[in-house]
């Protein structure tokens, strides 16, 4: 919530649908202050189509300068914590599904277990997350009951294609090809597709 208070309009590109995260806003003695990003370096995030016409209509509605807020509180300022929760009526929602104990930093563990799911790399989460190390990443990721199925399941697949047969069996030979011997006063013949020859000078 803080790096969504303190994003601005020229902040978000929408030829590519990516947002840079520069600044979050957090309390200060004298109020609300914005700051730069918990890891100090700014970092790039995806835009997912399901809200990109949310963000089109903030940004429309917005004042066009690159620098002003995309979201604002009650009197046009940063958004606090205290706004958030009434704006979503946050505690009568978790309440209604049972989760009384959800707080909003666990949306950005379901966040990147989702894009877990979807086949992101590892490396590319770090990013997107603006984490120092994989290590930290790694922490929030929270595979449910079912990919925990699914990954047996694979295992399996992989492991019957490798007990499978890896060539044909041989075919086996015709009438034509077979050798037959019959008894010669000159010694054992062998008979192939051109007739009879004496097997005794032969290697």
């Amino acid at each position: 919530m803080a790096e969504v208070s303190g994003c601005r309009v020229g902040d978000i590109d929408t030829n590519q649908w990516i947002w840079t995260v520069r600044r979050q806003t957090t309390p200060a003695p004298g109020g609300l202050t914005d700051k730069g990003t918990k890891g100090k370096h700014a970092r790039k995030a995806p835009i997912i189509e399901a809200i990109r016409p949310l963000v089109a209509q903030h940004i429309l509605s917005a004042d066009p300068d690159p620098d002003a807020r995309m979201f604002t509180g009650p009197r046009a300022g940063r958004i606090s914590t205290a706004v958030l929760r009434d704006a979503t009526h946050w505690n009568e929602v978790v309440t209604q599904l049972g989760y009384e104990h959800l707080r909003r930093h666990d949306l950005h563990h379901t966040g990147l277990t989702r894009l877990t799911d979807a086949g992101v790399p590892l490396h590319v989460l770090r990013k997107i997350a603006g984490h120092g190390s994989l290590t930290t990443t790694q922490r929030y990721l929270h595979p449910d009951t079912h990919k925990i199925t699914a990954a047996g399941a694979a295992l399996t697949a992989h492991l019957s294609v490798l007990r499978a047969p890896r060539s044909l069996p041989a075919r086996p030979s015709s009438p034509a090809d077979t050798v037959k011997e019959r008894w010669s006063p000159s010694g054992p013949q062998k008979r192939s597709r051109g007739g009879f020859g004496s097997l005794r000078n032969r290697p």
